[in-house]
């Protein structure tokens, strides 16, 4: 069997301790089932502005480049607030996004019916949801120039951040929102802001043309993303996928990351356009979840997101598809078994720690 090239990028905080147990799982698949991972690690944000000056060192980037999939822990926290801007934590994660050109961000919304109660609206609101919210990555106010501070004199400075979308750009997100909704509920909802910002018109016109072009069977709409913001917590069951930009898709999946229950339950997947030739995406996977620095190191971090983010890597670069739904399977049924970390943790059920989350999703894995 053909290798499979995996490059781990804990990075910091609680990053280190969840990507632990996804090494573990690498481990027994590779005892199991002769999987072929290989594995290489790596630095990134604070630890590596630590080792290099800088929040990714060119030979991380090399190995990143070289990799079937990048998968990443998280970066950030107190101690390195006061660092220079363009070598901040983040800074290493908009890297990777930029230079892998991984555009199109998947960021599930899942609600485990184990964990209905621990969201902070009704059960019968979040039980059994089930979106996807696909995030342009590369383009928008995050990456557009001129991007700068001003002085302009007598103790005014003026900022500026420049939301730019090309025509391709929108049509190669909106059509990957469109083929992921034809294996769903074959629905989208296109969230913008097309009444006060150009790029917003220029957004709901090339995904309308998109639409009529290629994907006249899947269902359309389109709603203001502050609207969208407020339908998520009203009733979030009526959406299925949710196309939107690099700005209003940051804040929208954290929206509906909290109807979950925890920011520490929720993957994502960060992918490029296939290759012409192999076919291949590049593709980094990573947690919704922060560095949370103030519980680093007590073990007691919840690595749900970050295994769930190593099912979609078997899912989407591997083609691994029923190790995923079984490895998918695995979590919910120790949820099922009332196995919880701190932050989910609820009355009647069972506080564990980091590792025997991790060690019980793999003795589920290998059971199934």
């Amino acid at each position: 069997m053909a290798s499979r090239k995996l490059l781990l990028l804990p990075g910091d905080g609680i990053g280190p301790e969840a990507m632990t147990e996804v090494k573990k799982l690498i481990a027994a698949m590779n005892a199991d089932l002769g999987a072929g991972f290989e594995t290489e690690e790596g630095l990134v944000g604070g630890s590596a502005y630590d080792a290099h000056g800088k929040a990714i060192s060119e030979e991380d980037m090399a190995k990143a480049m070289a990799a079937d999939a990048v998968l990443f822990g998280a970066v950030g926290g107190p101690k390195w607030d006061g660092v220079p801007y363009d070598v901040r934590p983040e800074a290493g994660l908009l890297r990777l996004r930029k230079d892998l050109e991984l555009f199109a961000n998947l960021r599930p919304a899942i609600c485990y019916p184990a964990l209905a109660a621990s969201s902070s609206l009704k059960p019968d609101v979040v039980e059994g949801l089930d979106i996807l919210i696909l995030r342009e990555l590369t383009g928008g106010v995050y990456f557009g120039e001129p991007k700068e501070i001003t002085d302009l004199g007598n103790g005014q400075k003026r900022a500026v951040d420049t939301q730019v979308y090309d025509t391709f750009e929108i049509e190669r997100i909106a059509s990957v929102a469109f083929e992921l909704a034809r294996t769903r509920g074959n629905k989208v909802c296109s969230m913008e802001k097309h009444n006060v910002m150009k790029s917003g018109v220029l957004w709901k016109e090339v995904v309308t043309e998109t639409h009529k072009a290629k994907y006249q069977d899947v269902e359309l709409t389109h709603m203001l993303a502050d609207a969208g913001g407020m339908q998520l917590v009203r009733w979030p069951k009526q959406f299925d996928v949710i196309l939107t930009d690099n700005l209003f898709g940051d804040m929208l999946s954290d929206v509906a990351a909290m109807l979950t229950g925890s920011l520490g339950m929720l993957p994502s997947a960060s992918l490029g356009a296939p290759d012409p030739v192999s076919g291949k995406r590049k593709a980094l996977y990573e947690p919704v979840h922060g560095s949370a620095p103030d519980i680093a190191g007590q073990g007691i971090a919840n690595p749900i997101a970050m295994i769930a983010s190593f099912a979609m890597c078997l899912r989407y670069s591997f083609n691994m598809i029923e190790e995923a739904d079984r490895l998918e399977k695995a979590i919910a049924e120790v949820l099922n078994d009332g196995l919880r970390t701190p932050d989910i943790m609820s009355e009647g059920m069972t506080k564990i720690g980091t590792a025997q989350m991790g060690d019980a999703i793999i003795a589920k894995f290998r059971a199934l």
